[in-house]
């Protein structure tokens, strides 16, 4: 710390040595005595310490000022002091930023405490940024203390030294010059030969046979590897590697040498990484993907939004049930399925209701729910804070806290359940035409900074606390609803039941009460009173660019079906309390998904009336759910379902596939397919697992 700019002087007992005076071998110092220097110990004509002659000794000069003469204190001390203090000071800041997050206060309004710790932070960092502070404080000193008559007595005495080193440099051999040469001029590095290769880029020819020996060594061979050799570390951080093989750096990744979900950052073309990324797969598990697409598909938009990892895409076929009359209008319904008669069944449903004028459809209710847990110190403070939340008179401050975080997200409820001293908030929120799960959750987090201002000993325990209740079929969302509340309903007369449905309004209402009624009851469902709302439901799902997630709970479904009219007409109805659609956000900006909403007319967000899309697209899902379950319970009551399953949901591909031994029982069922085809219905066709 305390040593000279010269690289050849040392400091001892307050004396400065140069390595270069009265050294008969200058090599021998440099290499072999260059502890002697280091230690400050001088060295006579012949290497040995001298401690005997003043004469002899090398000159002195005024003793360099160091950090420990003014703070005379232990690194490791120090060190210590310094780290510790950052790290509490970074603390303490973190802790104020995030309780002054949850009470909704400006950041930059600093106390004199918060000001304190930041001059202490600041103060530390800067210590420990430059090599725990020893050279900054050091540098610093020493600038501070040196005179100008320091400076002067310096340059005298290397103007002397350099003349002296002129007049001898006639007399030195060629290794003390070569050393004087070392000390006055720039200091030369040594530079250590390249290392031997690996591998000879090469192979050598093997030698013959008669010359091999029992002690001579094979020639090294290259690694099989198509391109540029690539070493499992270093030559990946000697070659960029967008210039490697798509298949060297397949391989890499595949022994994880290159990570696999940073390939789009470090190949900088999101095609190109889902192919390394498809053949490193491919490496791995010793299985082909090659019936997975993976051209033609816009990778970029996906990046950061949709999807991660990715190796390909899936194509789904889309299909078209309709013309469907929903509240005046017709629309055609777009539906993403791989289950055969799916869409014909729907068609079906809905030829019914065109013929019977159409479909009526309402929207109960729009409000999506986060409900997170909180706890607190007892059960009686748990229910201080349900009292507090549910309390018109503090609805206007965390109406305010919550409406603060988006310009469509609206708060319309909050209700707490209390289990122990565990509450579960349970906010409720208009969300425009998204879906909304990340609006409410931005603003259900200010609703609990207003409520920790209120209860300081409140501690959050998850943001959601499965009250909410996404993606799970319960109670709360059969009772209160999620999303958008949808009923639609229609009145069939009892012609279009006998001439398109095939069946009477009496076995309609025999088969609904016996099957979505006491059926569901005795297999205890929440919200599966209906015959196969989910395939309609994860159809349409599917097609427009919704999460295939929330189908569990968007399915929950009432189907009714009673008589009208005195018995001669079918009134039919679908109660569906949480429908959770959205026409911007996720993957609605898809061109796929975004082309079956503008085949509703629902595309992104209203112009003028923010929510009527995605209100429009839930009763679509809605209607398309009726028309699904009248073709379906049609073709229960009438007992045909088993025909039209094997008529049009027998799919030849897996027989044409199949091993030898099978193919004759294959040809059997064929045989006896066509014999069903005959007698089957026209026009009928259902497909469900009942």
């Amino acid at each position: 710390m305390g040593a000279s700019s010269d690289p050849y002087m040392a400091y001892r007992g307050g004396k400065i040595y140069r390595g270069g005076d009265k050294l008969q071998d200058p090599y021998s110092v440099r290499y072999d005595g260059i502890d002697r220097i280091l230690t400050g110990r001088p060295l006579s004509d012949d290497g040995e310490n001298d401690s005997s002659s003043d004469s002899s000794s090398p000159k002195k000069l005024r003793r360099r000022t160091l950090a420990s003469d003014v703070l005379p204190l232990p690194l490791w001390l120090t060190n210590i002091v310094f780290l510790l203090t950052f790290i509490f000071s970074c603390c303490y800041l973190l802790q104020q930023w995030r309780e002054q997050l949850y009470s909704s206060e400006k950041l930059h309004e600093l106390l004199w405490r918060d000001l304190v710790a930041v001059c202490l932070g600041m103060g530390s960092f800067i210590y420990l940024i430059n090599f725990f502070g020893v050279g900054y404080v050091q540098s610093a000193i020493e600038q501070s203390m040196i005179s100008e008559e320091d400076v002067k007595e310096r340059e005298e005495e290397e103007e002397e030294e350099e003349e002296g080193e002129e007049e001898e440099e006639e007399e030195e051999d060629p290794k003390k010059l070569l050393f004087r040469q070392g000390r006055t001029g720039p200091r030369r590095h040594y530079v250590p030969p390249p290392p031997e290769p690996r591998y000879n880029p090469v192979p050598s020819p093997s030698p013959p046979a008669t010359t091999t020996s029992a002690t001579s060594t094979p020639a090294p061979t290259a690694p099989k590897s198509c391109g540029v050799k690539v070493d499992s570390s270093s030559s990946l951080q000697d070659v960029p590697l967008q210039d490697l093989p798509d298949d060297d750096i397949a391989h890499a990744v595949a022994r994880g040498a290159i990570p696999m979900h940073s390939l789009e950052a470090q190949l900088g073309n999101t095609l190109r990484a889902a192919a390394v990324r498809r053949r490193a797969v491919e490496i791995k598990t010793g299985r082909s993907l090659s019936g997975l697409p993976l051209e033609n598909y816009d990778y970029d938009a996906i990046r950061g939004a949709c999807c991660e990892m990715v190796i390909g895409h899936v194509a789904v076929p889309v299909g078209v049930a309709g013309p469907l009359r929903l509240d005046g209008a017709d629309v055609f319904v777009p539906m993403a399925t791989t289950e055969g008669c799916l869409i014909a069944s729907t068609n079906r449903g809905c030829k019914a209701l065109c013929a019977a004028g159409g479909a009526r459809s309402v929207v109960l209710r729009d409000g999506m729910t986060r409900a997170p847990a909180v706890q607190l110190p007892s059960a009686l403070r748990a229910a201080e804070l349900k009292a507090f939340a549910e309390s018109p008179e503090n609805w206007d401050m965390l109406a305010d806290a919550f409406n603060s975080s988006s310009r469509f997200a609206r708060l319309q409820s909050i209700s707490v359940a209390v289990a122990g001293r565990t509450a579960f908030v349970r906010v409720e929120s208009s969300t425009g035409d998204a879906m909304g799960m990340n609006m409410v959750s931005k603003g259900t987090r200010n609703v609990l900074g207003a409520l920790l201002g209120a209860f300081p000993d409140l501690r959050v325990v998850s943001m959601s606390g499965n009250y909410c209740a996404d993606k799970k079929p319960t109670a709360v969302n059969w009772i209160h609803g999620r999303g958008k509340s949808v009923v639609c309903e229609a009145t069939i007369p009892g012609h279009v039941v006998r001439s398109v449905l095939k069946t009477s309004v009496e076995a309609l209402v025999e088969l609904n009460t016996t099957k979505n009624l006491v059926g569901s009851a005795m297999a205890g469902a929440v919200g599966g009173s209906n015959a196969h709302a989910a395939n309609m439901v994860a159809a349409v799902f599917l097609a427009t660019g919704q999460d295939p997630a929330q189908v569990v709970e968007s399915s929950q479904c009432l189907t009714l079906l009673e008589p009208a009219n005195g018995g001669a007409d079918l009134h039919a109805s679908v109660t569906m309390p949480c429908i959770e659609v959205g026409t911007v956000g996720g993957g609605t900006f898809l061109a796929p998904q975004a082309a079956a909403l503008s085949l509703l007319g629902v595309r992104g967000a209203h112009s003028s009336q923010p929510g009527a899309n995605a209100q429009q697209l839930a009763r679509v899902v809605a209607a398309a759910v009726l028309a699904g379950e009248l073709s379906l319970c049609s073709a229960l009551a009438s007992g045909d379902l088993v025909n039209a399953h094997l008529k049009y949901n027998r799919s030849t591909v897996n027989a044409a596939s199949a091993s030898a031994a099978a193919a004759g029982a294959a040809v059997a069922g064929a045989k006896e397919s066509s014999a069903v085809k005959e007698g089957a219905p026209e026009g009928l066709c259902m497909v469900s697992k009942c």
